[in-house]
């Protein structure tokens, strides 16, 4: 008897901290359908009194957001498509094959998820302007990027392949399938869900990379939304309103992608992905 609140208290607190943490999305919006002068109200008003979604348009075409956010799109498939096409193939070796080498390369692979973007960029920054690469900004930031992404990818990916049963791909030698179709068709359709997952979450990272674009792209045609965001501050930086719209288009399509992918994302959470 004294145990049946709990359930209800625990959902009270889980939704608590959802509201405190979905309050910052909230505001963005809000504070974007504001003019200048409610912005700096007090108290606050927790809804616009006259709003003004004109200032969509507006940023949308003061700013170039096109060139922007077709730049994060660009960024966000390469690296994704590099990251899946060979973390794929990296994951699953380090999941059926043991040895002190595959320890090893494990253990790299997870000392390289801790260094930060601001450590790697120098280093990068002159290995890709000795290879010539920072003619071409864009492929730079997606193999930079895609480098920062793998250990994180691969990991995870993994632990997703660990689950697999490998008498399934033993069977399937022996009806004879070689080691290359096993995994194509029987390890890899199982394991779809968790690469699914981990392909969403890497596209969304992806999308709002900061570090190595503001560092390497210079010419502001190249440049993805999260630089462009940038541009707007400064030590006067006054047009919140301004500032809130750009955000609010930049976040809508990757708020867009987990609704309507959620399914799959819960489906390859509870399936392993993420243990």
């Amino acid at each position: 008897m004294t145990r049946a609140p709990m359930p209800r208290l625990l959902l009270v607190v889980a939704l608590g901290l959802a509201a405190l943490y979905l309050f910052p999305l909230y505001w963005m919006y809000v504070t974007s359908l504001k003019n200048g002068s409610e912005i700096f109200a007090n108290p606050p008003t927790f809804w616009p009194r006259d709003p003004s979604p004109g200032i969509y348009p507006q940023v949308w075409a003061q700013r170039d957001m096109a060139v922007f956010m077709w730049n994060s799109v660009v960024i966000a498939s390469g690296v994704t498509a590099i990251t899946v096409g060979l973390g794929t193939g990296c994951a699953y070796v380090l999941a059926r094959y043991r040895s002190a080498w595959i320890d090893a390369a494990l253990f790299a692979i997870l000392m390289l998820q801790v260094l930060p973007a601001s450590v790697m960029i120098t280093p990068l920054y002159v290995g890709f302007n000795q290879l010539g690469l920072l003619d071409y900004p864009r492929l730079s930031v997606i193999l930079a990027s895609a480098g920062k992404a793998m250990p994180f990818y691969i990991v995870l990916v993994r632990a997703t392949f660990m689950t697999v049963p490998k008498e399934l791909e033993e069977a399937a030698q022996v009806d004879g399938n070689s080691r290359w179709g096993a995994f194509v068709f029987i390890a890899l359709p199982l394991a779809r869900n968790g690469i699914l997952v981990l392909a969403i979450l890497t596209f969304m990272t992806s999308f709002g990379e900061y570090i190595y674009s503001k560092s390497i792209i210079q010419n502001p045609a190249y440049q993805p939304a999260s630089v462009g965001l940038s541009s707007f501050l400064g030590p006067n930086s006054t047009d919140w309103n301004s500032i809130m719209a750009y955000a609010a288009i930049y976040v809508t399509p990757i708020l867009a992608i987990f609704v309507i992918l959620q399914r799959r994302i819960v489906a390859g959470l509870t399936s392993g992905a993420l243990k």
